[in-house]
């Protein structure tokens, strides 16, 4: 007897299925606030030097505000004032002469700098002062978070294999929460640093975990719909957080608040169900009776419940003398498992590179912050809503591979396009978006389907490692255009359109049961002649 039997019998999709993606909707919403808040927190606004700290004897005396700026700072070639440099002394002769001599000294800013708070009330950049040549630090607070989320990847798929999906998830919620709120509390710029480094190492365990235990409490036919509904929550959070970042324009309270539904998770976690696949899978057969009952009852299958016993349980895995301890050397053991597992961590390098590369470009095209904020996250609705319609209608392979192409394409075209045509840039952007978008939808639920049982959680945290890996590098090679404008958009278009064809590699798993076990992708049927 294979599990997807026991699932049809229960209902694949009853009421039990609902409530667990109810439950974990609400956990996977923040996970999008925490990945992107960076481009709110630390933003950097309009500053200039302090000059209130000149305002002694009487050589402001009678000037306007305006006036004391034109003596006391100088302006760019664009007319505006300069950002971190000012006279080392008064320039009275510029209220008469708008041209400065070439050799008036100047310094950089003496008393702080004032800045423009009419879009944010504080940043890390105002908090700490991370201007001028601190600058990188504030945008380092990204790179240092997805560090912390990369390295959780690998911890939180190991554990969970081991130890369970349920009771690590509770590890995610808490320390996510606790870091989290303790990071909006920082004295100090290294404290803020620390406490996102452990944000992001605490949430990653929800974003694995939580997509592993939908996708193995449903049957073959509503995978693909559990795939689709988890990543809307992402997609939820992504345009919520726009609002909530417009409303709340200090820093702290932002991440307050976009930490704050973790308390509601760790509330409802007492009615999430533990894997019944991976109970199983772990010679815990009366543990999965109990839940898959409690399946049975809830999804109104009285007669089934009745009649399930303990010991059919134990015929579902087959299970050399007990439990086995798997970890991350199980993917790379065999031929097939090791192929499999080089093609699939290209592949979530690639969408995550693309994806948040995109994502971070949050300015220059005309529109504001918080609006581009808002229309990005809007174009992933009809993009995840397209991936439900493909995934059976073209299967996951070409879903995926189409998803990338789509998005490398679409960054190619904007290479060749000028910057004055903002709005057509703009519109190109935002399908490239919703391609990555896409390609990020499908590539969870693929992934799911694609590794065994026994180390699903294991390949997951690998994925999502590389996925990190991509992330973490993605804003250097933003960083690029320094060296050659079109530069980071040629690489990231060059990394989408390799990764998509790396997917055509991969093999279909529309309408085949999830693998059990390593002994069941070393058979032919779970893989492609591409990979023997």
């Amino acid at each position: 007897m294979k599990f997807e039997h026991l699932l049809t019998e229960t209902d694949g999709f009853g009421r039990f299925q609902i409530t667990v993606i109810c439950i974990i909707f609400v956990a996977r919403f923040t996970l999008p606030c925490h990945f992107l808040v960076h481009n709110f927190i630390a933003a950097v606004p309009a500053h200039r030097c302090d000059i209130s700290g000149l305002d002694d004897g009487d050589v402001f005396e009678n000037l306007t505000q305006d006036q004391r700026l034109k003596v006391s700072i100088p302006a760019e070639e664009d007319g505006t004032l300069s950002s971190c440099k000012m006279f080392a002394e008064p320039q009275l002769h510029l209220l008469h002469n708008s041209s400065s001599p070439a050799d008036v000294s100047v310094v950089p800013c003496q008393n702080g700098w004032a800045y423009d708070t009419s879009t944010f009330t504080s940043t890390l950049a105002t908090e700490w002062d991370l201007v001028c040549d601190k600058k990188s630090m504030s945008k380092a607070t990204a790179t240092i978070f997805f560090t912390g989320v990369m390295i959780g990847a690998m911890v939180f798929g190991s554990l969970s294999d081991r130890f369970g999906r349920k009771s690590m998830l509770m590890v995610s919620y808490v320390s996510g929460m606790i870091f989290g709120v303790a990071s909006a509390f920082s004295t100090s710029f290294v404290m803020f640093a620390v406490m996102r480094f452990f944000t992001g190492f605490g949430i990653t365990g929800i974003s694995i975990i939580s997509t592993v235990l939908s996708v193995e409490w449903v049957d073959i036919e509503h995978r693909k719909l559990v795939g689709v509904i988890d990543s809307l929550a992402w997609t939820f959070g992504n345009v919520m957080l726009a609002g909530i970042a417009y409303f709340v324009t200090d820093w702290r309270w932002l991440i307050v608040a976009i930490t704050s539904p973790l308390v509601l998770a760790i509330l409802s976690w007492r009615w999430l169900p533990e894997s019944a696949r991976w109970l199983i899978a772990n010679g815990k057969v009366d543990k999965a009776h109990y839940y898959l009952r409690q399946c049975a009852k809830m999804n109104k299958k009285e007669g089934f419940a009745a009649k399930i016993k303990p010991e059919t349980l134990s015929t579902v895995v087959f299970l050399d003398k007990g439990p086995k301890t798997y970890t991350y050397l199980d993917l790379v053991r065999t031929p097939k498992m090791r192929k499999l597992a080089l093609l699939t961590g290209i592949i979530w390098y690639g969408i995550a590179s693309t994806y948040y590369g995109i994502s971070f470009n949050i300015t220059g095209f005309g529109l504001n912050i918080y609006l581009t904020q808002f229309t990005y996250g809007l174009i992933e609705l009809p993009a995840k809503l397209s991936v439900y319609y493909l995934l059976d209608r073209i299967g996951r392979r070409r879903t995926e591979m189409g998803a990338l192409l789509l998005a490398g394409v679409c960054l190619g075209i904007n290479i060749f396009v000028p910057k004055d045509m903002w709005l057509f840039r703009s519109i190109i952007a935002i399908l490239g978006k919703g391609g990555s978008s896409a390609s990020f939808t499908t590539v969870f639920l693929y992934t799911s389907e694609l590794y065994p049982t026994v180390v699903r959680q294991n390949g997951l945290g690998y994925n999502s490692f590389m996925a990190r890996l991509g992330v973490s590098i993605a804003p250097l090679i933003i960083l690029l255009d320094d060296v050659w404008k079109p530069l980071p958009q040629v690489i990231m278009c060059t990394v989408a359109i390799t990764s998509g064809l790396v997917a055509s590699l991969l093999p279909e798993t529309k309408d085949k049961r999830l693998p059990e076990t390593i002994e069941d992708i070393e058979q032919t049927r779970y893989i492609t002649r591409r990979l023997v």
